[in-house]
């Protein structure tokens, strides 16, 4: 055999006895068209002894240039001939393969090539080559599990950062880099929008003090002091409000018998009601055929006047509590149908631009997911200033100048992912804010109805 300091790539087969010649044939068919790949230099074929089910040991023994050709080589005729005779003879045969050296050449017995707890392919070394998975499982540390966890997280130069700090200080960058094929960096847009959206409602409708009553300390009880100056103001705020009452009584505005009991104090200080104020419970939920008869026929059919008069009702009992909790559920649902609808109205901008429908898609799912962050940090500001008491002055003005930048994004972000001149960017970025208050307004009102009629 020529000595040489490239590797050597032996491949086993184990096979049943009846099927011993027709393996043979296929193997020396392989040995005459290995022979003349440029990466091998030798190649034999010899058996060995059986293992102890029976089965004939054939070796084939691969002596390659060198290293650099190797991960290529197994890939290639090895790999096309265990895929037929496993297509042509199935269980009947099993196949190892291992990589030495010539000093390494033994009558050792092969070891086993597992196959992949994954995907079940042959594993060729470590890790598979089909799937990715390591060949051998372990059991991993706390500590490697947290990292997994938070990885992202904790790794600057993730995907989770690479994604979300363009997306914050580069108004439309990520979009373009997108639609240019400069993908792999980035979170999937879907999946971000998805996370942002779903942390925006949870820091939106989240009360640490209500979840989580108990690690905050209840508040204090009034003191008697405190319980009698609030009932001094109450009194001081009757007295000149009575004082009004009379002086508009004495002057013939209002009747003195529409005066008796209608003098209420509230925490908003005092305040005077007619009986024309009292609610009706009965009379407001009172629905006629008049009141739908403008509606269109389908939509008529649907809201009957006893279905509205029900829901009426049903909202009335609880102070309407049923239907915002409602509300509030449908609108993700909601957004996510605005998503499309400003994607046409995207599309209708730009005739010309010669973009498909789902780019102008993208275009809004990248905007939407700056909005849910931006909200969120809002709302992080507002609640963080709150605990630590940093004057009111600041978070508000600090809100007030990211909501300015919300606006100012999408203008920028038109401009480059379109690439149009400033003027009829802004008439157009006009337009879009004009259809995207009509389109909210659409699917809020959509969501309300969805919200009215499921309570």
């Amino acid at each position: 055999m020529t000595s040489h300091s490239g590797p050597l790539y032996e491949v086993t087969f184990f096979v049943e006895p009846d099927i011993a010649e027709s393996v043979d044939e296929r193997i020396d068919e392989y040995l005459r068209r290995v022979l003349v790949d440029p990466a091998v230099l030798d190649c034999t074929a010899f058996s060995r002894d059986g293992d102890d089910r029976g089965r004939q040991r054939k070796v084939c023994l691969h002596t390659l240039i060198g290293d650099d050709v190797l991960d290529d080589f197994i890939d290639g005729p090895p790999g096309a001939l265990e895929a037929q005779l496993r297509a042509e003879f199935g269980e009947q045969l099993d196949i190892t393969a291992r990589i030495l050296r010539e000093d390494q050449l033994s009558e050792l017995v092969p070891e086993s090539s597992p196959n992949c707890l994954n995907c079940g392919a042959r594993m060729r070394g470590q890790y598979c080559g089909s799937c990715g998975q390591r060949s051998r499982s372990r059991l991993i540390s706390l500590w490697e599990l947290i990292s997994d966890a938070f990885g992202d997280l904790l790794e600057i130069d993730s995907r989770l950062w690479q994604t979300l700090i363009p997306l914050m200080v580069r108004p439309g960058r990520l979009t373009y880099d997108y639609l240019q094929g400069r993908r792999a960096r980035f979170m999937p847009p879907f999946r971000m929008y998805l996370v942002l959206s779903l942390l925006f409602f949870v820091v939106a409708f989240f009360d640490p003090r209500e979840e989580f009553g108990l690690l905050f300390e209840p508040e204090p009880e009034p003191t008697p002091e405190e319980v009698q100056e609030q009932a001094e103001e109450a009194e001081a705020a009757h007295a000149d409000a009575q004082e009004v009452i009379d002086e508009l009584v004495e002057k013939g505005v209002i009747a003195e018998d529409e005066v008796s009991g209608n003098l209420r104090i509230d925490e908003g200080g005092a305040r005077f009601t007619s009986h024309e104020d009292e609610p009706d419970a009965e009379g407001d939920c009172d629905i006629d055929a008049s009141d739908v008869e403008d509606m269109p026929d389908w939509l008529a059919r649907r809201l009957t006047p006893e279905r509205l008069k029900r829901v009426c009702e049903r909202t009335r009992l609880d102070d309407g509590k049923a239907l915002l909790d409602n509300l509030l559920d449908n609108i993700p649902a909601a957004l996510i149908v605005l998503l499309p609808l400003m994607a046409f109205v995207l599309k209708a901008l730009y005739p010309l631009s010669k973009r498909y429908y789902v780019e102008h898609l993208l275009f809004f799912v990248h905007f939407h997911a700056f909005f849910f962050l931006m909200l969120t940090l809002q709302i992080l500001l507002m609640r963080f200033s709150g605990w630590v008491g940093i004057p009111e002055a600041i978070p508000i003005l600090m809100v007030v100048a990211t909501s300015f930048y919300i606006g100012i994004y999408l203008l920028v972000a038109m401009r480059r992912v379109y690439g149009q001149g400033r003027v009829i960017t802004f008439l157009k970025y006009v337009v879009l804010l004009v259809a995207y208050l009509m389109g909210f307004t659409a699917t809020m009102l959509g969501a309300l109805a969805i919200a009215a009629f499921s309570i």
